[in-house]
């Protein structure tokens, strides 16, 4: 249930399509819904968010997801689902045949809300091997209905490489900046920009990288005013962080 859903209905209602006694009984019916006895999907999540809510697909069997998805699909027409291995992206592709899969950030997406005044996300990435991470940021940045635009391999062991990027990325609205290894490119980027840069460790590197854990503190202590961090190799949840921080320059977040 979105804001433009109700809205809908309201209208409705003002001009008599609708009884009173009708909405609220869509109302009522319209927060959750169990679904087996495996999910509870929360549709009223657009309406206090701005956004549906999204399918963590790990761990879950392609029925599992396939069945959450129709739900969303019957409240919201659209879907994300992440961390989506090859069988639940088949299952899906093949339920809804409309659904973009993207096989290196583990995705699929129905749906993407367009507005052409839609803000930009820079996605900037150290290392070709933090792309599985910057393509799950940049579906979901989609799916809100912001407009990625990706620098990729731009780490600081070249760093003249970042240089020769500046200025596009300067003009982004925001700045996602994913990085493994010794997790430095946030604080570099952090210096160049004025706007909003939010940093993602990933799991690349070595063994005293530490799955990630080193590129995290790094970031968390960076130099650089204003740089925030979210976990390890979570491209979603940079962008949804993104898609808050952006919100009020979208019209049609709902």
């Amino acid at each position: 249930m979105t804001r433009d859903a109700v809205l809908a209905l309201l209208r409705q209602v003002a001009t008599g399509a609708l009884s009173p006694e009708a909405v609220v009984e869509r109302l009522a019916a319209a927060p959750f819904e169990s679904v087996g006895e495996f999910a509870t999907v929360d549709h009223h999540r657009a309406l206090r968010q701005g956004w549906p809510e999204v399918v963590y697909g790990e761990g879950k069997s392609a029925e599992q997801c396939v069945a959450v998805a129709e739900r969303l699909v019957e409240r919201s027409a659209g879907f994300l689902v992440t961390r989506a291995d090859s069988a639940v992206r088949s299952a899906l592709v093949a339920r809804f045949p409309s659904a973009v899969e993207n096989a290196v950030g583990r995705t699929v997406r129905l749906g993407v809300r367009t507005n052409g005044a839609a803000a930009t996300v820079c996605v900037v990435t150290a290392g070709t091997t933090d792309l599985p991470v910057a393509e799950e940021c940049a579906e979901t940045l989609l799916a809100c209905g912001l407009r990625p635009e990706r620098v990729t391999d731009v780490g600081v062991a070249g760093v003249h490489r970042l240089l020769a990027r500046t200025a596009s990325i300067r003009q982004a609205d925001a700045v996602v900046v994913i990085a493994g290894m010794d997790g430095a490119l946030p604080s570099v980027v952090g210096g160049l920009v004025a706007g909003p840069v939010i940093a993602v460790p990933t799991s690349v590197g070595y063994g005293a990288a530490f799955g990630g854990l080193a590129p995290l503190l790094t970031m968390l202590n960076s130099c650089a005013a204003g740089v925030v961090v979210v976990n390890i190799d979570n491209g979603f949840g940079a962008a949804m962080a993104a898609a808050r921080m952006l919100a009020g320059r979208t019209s049609d977040a709902a």
